[in-house]
């Protein structure tokens, strides 16, 4: 089976799959047990070790510990990774896209509150019902319209989304160094304790080192690989499980009653509600599901889960429950763990078979840490990085190098400084559950604004599970001394960097549209622009939607001579996981037709590709010659252009008119279309011409303007870009001042638009401008 079919299979949007046949979803199910669940398959490892970690409770004879710490994960498993994310959660996508970020995303499209500059704001969410698909306005509820009327309430809501952002991402750092180093662990039960203690730290960091080291090849590679990895792993814990359970103590069901908790609170007390916080690791990779929903369908996901995952944890945490109640002769609880459950016989095999799957799940938190950047980046809250798609066919399998050995150097510096699971599993539950709760806030907003339900059962929602994870994460915090204050420290020094690049973004957006040129002043020029007109096609990059950009101004009055076809080009990155094709371009003018000046604003979402500078170029030409097309009948049929705002008149092109390339001479002849031949510009250059449909009414002076189109296409296209660099006005505070330095320096160490990296060097032109704010 080809794997790179099978995994473009995965990538394609979510809604899509609910027309599937099960066949299909199926083995999406399966796939997804190689890519989604090995993080949360792999937390029996850890859970009873970390809960029983330290001086927090003791495992008594009586085994109202540990009949009270098996109730809390059956129902913290239950509750939080079952009811809240396979049965509601999921149903939130964007597009088919999950993750904190398109929650984020989905609410300020129907909020209207967006802050990004790169597509978000509430100016630049035209078009919007036609890119997503939403039909028809929906009605505005009180909690929209406090949204959309306090404007800090916005960034509040852009600031908890940017914190769960940032917690995913230090997990990214965590997870593979509790998976690894607790897999390996298992050394301590095989080799005496002078040697496991040289040897555990040195394996662990030189699996890790492997595993980040493979991240260029990407989860498409391998995910048919590591499903069945996983799959031995859930088969082979629940084995043993079931095993303990009818060999040591076939009455630890009775522990799955929620009295258990009661009684374990009530006898333990403060040091119970500390040990809560190693309890939580049970829900481990819970997030990933949601974030790999664009890899996956909503309903694979849900029947792996359910099937199979679901059962295989439960049986794995009674066996290892009923394993230990039976047995209270340890010399401390740095015994209770997986390993000690596991007949003496098995260990070496399942040790093996361990370390594989703590492999599989950190591989799949970092690929999320890479979308989740990707998507950040995308919307302006993360410096330009450079994204290598891993697949041709599945657009959502990134490897980004620099978060890559990033994430490999801090995972390297955690592991090496704690050397134990203790302090590691304390630092991942406090990210865990922020990620969780701050979920679980976005959902509620989205309970409301997005699927129109009662306020009262969004209220809900929030109260029932925020209560809970409120109650997880003061646990947590609570060991802030003991490895809590990792996460804590990282997302500090992200979040600082993500709304410096964000305020730098939205300071210079905010001066180029302050400073662009009215096009009245265009009007006065002429239709030569008071220079001379040289032959091909400029195209001159900017941010701005409508007007004309200072840039435009800066470059006329410098340089004497202008291309004969001028095209504003604005590339935008808008709040959704994918633009249609047919949704893409919004091509316009700027001023009356003998100025040939055109405006195209050009749309992508955040797990689009874009194309390279050849196809690009084509599809762009294209697009501006069906608008020269379409633009003329609407004239036959009295349509008369508004020269005073001509930039308000964008159309979006569904199809461009096709463009023929061949080498030498082409012969009309042979078409059954009307074409428009281009002039020879060299003897043995490729010859271009539209084929336009029999069926469209092209008259003399639509044909005229489509020629000189295709002259100026054969004599070249040039790149313009704007250089700037920011500086703060004289006067402003020094706090200003470090943050707009910070952001020139992380401008300049960081990669350029996406854009820019497909643009041939030979053809492009940098514009210097200063923007003082």
């Amino acid at each position: 089976m080809d794997l790179e079919a099978a995994g473009g299979a995965a990538a394609a949007h979510g809604k899509r799959w609910r027309g599937e046949s099960w066949r299909a979803t199926l083995l999406l199910a399966y796939q997804s047990l190689g890519v989604v669940y090995g993080d949360v398959a792999t937390s029996p490892l850890y859970v009873y070790k970390s809960a029983f970690a330290g001086d927090d409770i003791q495992h008594s004879a009586g085994n109202e510990e540990i009949y009270g710490v098996l109730s809390f994960v059956f129902w913290t498993l239950t509750l939080i990774t079952l009811v809240k994310y396979v049965l509601i959660v999921l149903r939130a996508d964007d597009g088919g896209e999950g993750g904190t970020f398109a929650l984020y995303s989905l609410i300020c499209r129907h909020v209207r509150a967006g802050l990004l500059p790169g597509g978000g704001t509430r100016d630049e969410l035209m078009e919007e019902d036609k890119v997503t698909g939403r039909r028809g306005e929906r009605p505005v509820s009180r909690v929209r319209a406090v949204l959309e009327k306090y404007r800090v309430l916005q960034r509040l809501l852009l600031l908890f989304a940017l914190l769960g952002t940032c917690m995913v991402i230090g997990d990214g750092v965590l997870t593979p160094a509790v998976s690894v180093f607790s897999a390996v662990s298992g050394l301590e039960l095989s080799m005496e304790k002078e040697q496991h203690k040289y040897i555990e730290l040195p394996v662990a960091c030189a699996i890790l080192i492997c595993l980040f080291a493979l991240q260029h090849y990407g989860t498409h590679k391998v995910g048919f690989l590591f499903a069945p990895i996983v799959c031995i792993w859930l088969l082979c814990i629940s084995a043993i499980g079931l095993y303990n359970i009818i060999h040591w103590d076939h009455h630890v069901y009775r522990a799955l009653s929620p009295y258990y908790m009661y009684q374990f609170l009530k006898k333990t007390q403060t040091g119970g509600w500390m040990s809560l916080g190693g309890i939580l690791l049970c829900v481990t990779g819970s997030e990933a599901m949601y974030a790999d929903l664009g890899h996956f369908s909503q309903s694979s996901i849900q029947i792996a889960f359910i099937s199979v995952v679901y059962p295989a944890l439960v049986l794995a945490y009674m066996g290892q429950a009923a394993f230990i109640s039976q047995h209270h002769n340890f010399e401390s609880s740095y015994h209770i763990g997986f390993y000690v459950s596991v007949p003496e016989s098995l260990r070496w095999p399942v040790l093996v078979i361990a370390i594989l799957a703590a492999v599989v799940g950190s591989q799949a938190i970092i690929t999320g840490t890479f979308s989740i950047i990707k998507q950040c980046s995308s919307l302006s809250c993360f410096p330009g990085v450079k994204l290598v798609h891993t697949s041709s066919t599945v657009h959502g399998q990134i490897y980004i190098p620099e978060i890559n050995w990033m994430l490999m150097v801090l995972c390297l510096a955690v592991t090496i400084g704690f050397r134990d699971t203790k302090h590691l599993a304390n630092a991942q539950g406090l990210a865990v559950i922020t990620v969780m709760l701050v979920t679980t806030c976005l959902m509620s907003l989205v309970i409301v604004l997005c699927w129109n339900k009662s306020i009262f059962l969004a209220i809900g929602f929030l109260l029932f599970f925020g209560t809970i994870e409120v109650l997880y994460f003061s646990a947590s915090l609570v060991k802030f001394h003991e490895g809590a204050w990792v996460p804590i420290t990282l997302s500090f020094i992200f979040m600082v960097v993500m709304c410096v690049w964000h305020y730098g973004t939205i300071k210079k957006y905010e001066f180029d549209v302050q400073n662009k040129v009215s096009v009245n002043w265009l009007l006065n020029l002429g239709p030569s622009l008071g220079i001379v007109r040289v032959r091909g096609i400029g195209l001159i990059h900017t941010e701005l939607m409508s007007g004309i950009p200072a840039i435009f101004s800066h470059f006329v009055t410098n340089l004497p001579a202008f291309h004969q076809v001028l095209v504003f080009l604005c590339v935008k990155s808008v709040p959704v996981p994918h633009v249609q094709p047919e949704d893409r371009f919004l091509v316009g003018r700027i001023g009356p037709k003998e100025y040939r000046l055109y405006r195209v604003i050009v749309r992508y979402g955040y797990r689009d590709v874009q194309k390279d500078d050849l196809e690009f170029e084509k599809e762009l030409v294209s697009n501006i010659a069906e608008f020269i097309r379409s633009s003329g009948e609407c004239d036959k049929n009295g349509f008369v252009e508004d020269t005073d705002r001509p930039s308000d008149k964008l159309s979006p092109v569904s199809t461009g008119i096709p463009l023929w390339e061949e080498d030498g001479d082409l012969d009309a002849s042979a078409s059954p279309h009307k074409d428009i031949d281009a002039q020879n510009i060299a003897p043995k250059r490729k010859k271009a011409r539209f084929m336009i449909p029999k069926s469209a009414q092209v008259d003399s002076e639509v044909r005229r303007e489509l020629q000189e189109l295709m002259d100026a296409r054969e004599a070249g296209m040039s790149f313009i870009l704007g250089h700037s660099y920011m500086k703060a006005k004289s006067g402003s505070s020094f706090i200003k001042r470090i943050v707009i330095n910070f952001y020139e320096f992380l401008r300049k160490n960081s990669r350029s638009p996406s854009y820019a990296a497909n643009i041939p060097h030979a053809s492009t032109l940098e514009v210097g401008m200063v923007y003082q704010v």
